[in-house]
């Protein structure tokens, strides 16, 4: 038997191996376009975030080793150019030589995938502009992003890829916005769950912008931006994630059967109706496992399935692929995302009479260091109780409850048949009852009338116009609604009417229901539950309410964005470096004073600026407008704060260039070190000279320029009036029976008595830096204490300062400042620390340990 496959990566690769493992006699030939076959597609966006560090691990095997491996031969470089199902020939453009040349075959595979949609938009072909399908892709984009050091990036498609690809770029340390002209992201998700994913993304600092159309790329030698229907969007990388289209197009006029997009029909044993060829992988199209309906599922899972089933029907096995559920995960910043099934929208359209279900749960014991929580949504059909969709979103293992999805969809199972499943647990792991068994549960009583609920969909939608909101929090959470305690409800609850539509809303709905349970014993007829409580739905903001969450604040806090007690606003701390900035700077500042906050600007004591009486949903677009000059916003929380600095050698008695030493500082501590928590916030300060202007042993490391004296004593005539001393600020020089001695406990390096013996006793000096540790101001307040040794170098100091920052992270406790660690330690302890080399050599054991530091820093 001779087979011929086009096409190399899942779906041809998994066929042609099967295929020589159930009969070794075939001649097995490989066509593929590329110069790598079995690439690890998926993994793309990874390799661009660094997580996958070297561009080789992307390929899974090269041809030469999967011929070794499995006896198939592969021929790159082979673009299949036409095909002739009656002469069982196809032909072929050798990339290498230009020549065509021509195969025949008995069986004949086409599993030629997809490429990348790129409209046909100005800019598009400018460098900074990338796809996201082949190792190329990726290797390029890193290396762009390395190479120019682009700032932003704007990914079009909010797509699973587009998704990633964003999760990837902000992890590079890029400003990323997703556009896409839908009005969701995540496709496949039902709106409010694709909703809340949204709402996570933008807290993670990742802008969405939904019903958005790319216009045009922008820039001449590259790209600098976006057109878009409202403006422009700056940016110094493109990624094109606009979806794909399979590579049939030389297919078109061989009688293959196709759908309008494009893909190719086959049966169960991936069959097409030509003779003799087969089709699996992103350019077929096969049927959905629920409704019986075609379906496209451009899946590396699929493709794999689907080149197997045919391999064994082409080998004569009565073998058959019964089709997709649509099963798919994602991991975005913090929250990954699973979903398989159908989802609410397309058990309609399908003719189900839907019932769904929200709920909010722990992923596993509450109590179990790490734990996290479970946004779960179920769909099910009313009249025959099967499930027919789950969707799921979480900061853990999103994939274990999808998967348990599929096993149950794949059996046809009902919901009695899911309540009572013997799940693994172990706190670890899971809660007693699994997540996956508490949704049915609640699905259960939803469907049996015990619990009365309102999906957020609905609540989206406006269907609790009408009704009294209740708040059933453990503590009052809700500005402006009665609160009722569950523990305290006896009988009726004054103030609220047994007739009255009261929507119950708890933290997670958990409550909520509780509450309706007893409401119910007690007389109450009129009320119902909102699935997934505050941590799902989004509570409508009234006239001259306080709305912002305690969690937002906190949450936006952390980009330097401090609330204003009482009100919906913020004040926005904007990163100056050394209070150091450009006219352009000042402008763009002023403007966003004017456009998004009160019009009024302030400085701080760190020499940051900012931008006064912001309110909280103007939060992203000032964010957004400030990051197209450069800037941004910040300088809070528990780890390493903005440098601060004197004019250094601007100054007359300056010794160092404090400007260039804290530029340095800032892009290796405050930029590097940005993601690493602290035990309290660190502060760093660099002054010019012992001066001491901007108080660098007030903060938690402080660097002051030096300037050593030479003193030569055989130079010295012991002068009556000695120039020395008498330039001497702090009287460390002093003539004493005839001889200048320097008190060297005394004298602090200031340099002010060089070149003033006219002897030359006092020639040029040695220039060095003094490092401080463990100052602090405030209510509490300490004068650091300088290490011994006076550093002649940069390096040296900016050891010094990693040093520190590692040690107080490892051995610091959650609240204490730097000045508490070093007292509780010993000065001596830390100092030797400091000057030896260990905590460098355990640098990212250090980073990388999960201390489970709350951090102690409130401003």
């Amino acid at each position: 038997m001779k087979v011929l496959i086009i096409g190399g990566v899942a779906a041809g690769t998994k066929a042609a191996a099967k295929l020589k493992r159930m009969n070794p006699a075939a001649d097995v030939t490989i066509l593929t376009k590329g110069k790598d076959i079995s690439y690890a597609g998926c993994g793309l966006p990874y390799y661009v975030g660094g997580l996958i560090p070297e561009k080789e691990q992307l390929i899974v095997n090269t041809p030469a080793k999967f011929t070794e491996l499995t006896g198939a031969k592969v021929l790159v470089e082979r673009e299949v150019t036409s095909l002739d199902a009656s002469a069982k020939q196809l032909a072929a453009k050798n990339l290498r030589t230009g020549m065509e040349e021509t195969y025949s075959y008995d069986e004949c595979v086409i599993a030629c995938g997809a490429s990348s949609i790129v409209p046909p938009l100005q800019g598009v072909s400018l460098p900074g502009v990338f796809t996201m399908r082949t190792p190329d892709d990726a290797i390029e984009l890193r290396d762009y992003v390395e190479r120019t050091g682009a700032k932003r990036a704007v990914v079009a498609g909010g797509g699973f890829i587009g998704l990633e690809a964003a999760e990837n770029l902000a992890a590079k340390g890029l400003t990323v916005t997703v556009i896409d002209m839908a009005d969701q992201i995540m496709p496949g998700f039902d709106k409010e769950m694709a909703d809340y994913a949204k709402r996570h993304l933008e807290k993670k600092g990742i802008k969405v912008l939904l019903n958005t159309r790319l216009e045009a790329v922008l820039g001449d030698s590259k790209a600098a931006g976006v057109k878009i229907p409202d403006g422009e969007l700056k940016a110094d990388v493109v990624v094109m994630s606009l979806g794909i289209r399979p590579n049939t197009a030389f297919l078109k006029d061989t009688g293959l059967e196709m759908m309008p997009n494009g893909t190719i029909l086959v049966d169960s044993q991936m069959k097409t109706n030509l003779p003799n060829v087969y089709a699996a992988g992103d350019c077929v199209c096969v049927t959905n496992r629920l409704t019986g309906e075609r379906a496209w599922s451009p899946m590396g899972s699929s493709a794999n399935m689907e080149g197997r089933t045919l391999a064994e029907a082409m080998c004569g096995e009565d073998s058959s692929y019964p089709g997709v559920l649509g099963t798919a995960v994602v991991k975005l910043p913090e929250l990954n995302g699973g979903r398989t099934g159908l989802s609410e929208e397309a058990a309609n359209k399908a003719g189900y009479d839907v019932i769904s279900v929200v709920i909010a749960t722990d992923d596993k014991a509450h109590y179990y260091p790490g734990a996290g929580m479970f946004i779960i949504k179920l769909i099910a059909d009313k009249n025959s109780r099967k499930l027919l969709g789950v969707q799921v979103l979480g900061s853990g293992a999103v994939d274990k409850v999808t998967d348990v999805g599929v096993v149950a969809l794949t059996m046809g199972a009902t919901i009695d048949q899911l309540q009572n499943m013997d799940m693994a647990y172990a706190p670890p792991f899971s809660t007693a009852i699994h997540p996956f068994v508490t949704a049915i549960n609640v699905l259960k009583n939803k469907l049996e009338g015990k619990m009365d609920s309102m999906t957020p969909a609905e609540f989206m939608q406006g269907k609790a116009e009408g009704y009294r909101i209740v708040d059933a929090a453990l503590m009052p959470s809700i500005s402006g609604a009665p609160y009722v305690d569950l523990n305290t409800v006896t009988g009726e609850v004054k103030g609220l009417g047994k007739e009255e539509k009261l929507l119950l809303i708890c933290n997670k709905g958990k409550r909520a229901y509780l509450l309706q349970n007893r409401l119910r014993f007690f007389g109450y007829t009129n009320t119902k539950v909102l699935e997934g409580g505050l941590a799902v739905n989004v509570m409508p903001k009234q006239s001259g309410q306080v709305t912002v969450s305690a969690e937002d604040i906190k949450r936006v806090k952390a980009w330097g964005f401090l609330h204003n007690k009482g009100t919906d606003n913020f004040n926005a701390r904007i990163i100056t470096r050394n209070g150091k900035i450009t006219a352009e700077e000042s402008q763009c500042i002023t403007e966003a004073a004017q456009r998004f906050g009160n019009g009024e600007i302030a400085m701080t004591s760190r020499l940051t600026i900012e931008i006064q009486g912001v309110p909280y949903d103007k939060i992203d677009d000032l964010r957004a407008f400030v990051e197209e000059y450069g800037l941004e916003t910040g300088g809070t929380g528990s780890k390493v704060r903005p440098v601060v600095s004197c004019k250094g050698t601007t100054c007359q008695y300056g010794l160092a260039d404090t400007f260039d030493l804290s530029n340095k500082i800032h892009d290796r501590f405050f930029k590097g070190y940005a993601d690493v928590k602290l035990p309290h916030k660190f502060k760093i300060a660099v002054g010019g000279c012992p001066n001491n202007c901007v108080k660098p042993n007030l903060n938690d490391l402080g660097i002051v320029g030096q300037r050593i004296p030479g003193f030569k004593a055989d130079l010295c005539r012991g002068c009556k009036v000695c120039q020395v001393e008498n330039a001497c600020p702090v009287k460390a020089a002093k003539v004493v029976d005839g001889v200048l001695t320097i008190n060297k406990d005394v004298c602090n390096n200031c340099g002010r008595c060089i070149n003033t013996c006219p002897f030359k006793a006092m020639p040029d000096g040695q220039y060095g830096y003094r490092v401080y540790i463990g100052g602090r101001w405030g209510k509490k307040y300490a004068h650091g204490r300088p290490l011994d040794p006076v550093f002649t170098s940069e390096e040296e100091v900016m050891q010094i300062i990693e040093k520190a920052i590692l040690l107080f992270r490892e051995q610091g406790e959650t609240g204490e400042r730097f000045s508490d660690t070093i007292e509780r330690l010993g000065f001596e302890n830390v100092q030797a620390q400091l000057l030896g080399n260990e905590l460098l050599e355990r640098k990212d054991q250090i980073i990388g340990a999960k201390l489970h530091l709350v951090g102690g820093a409130t401003c």
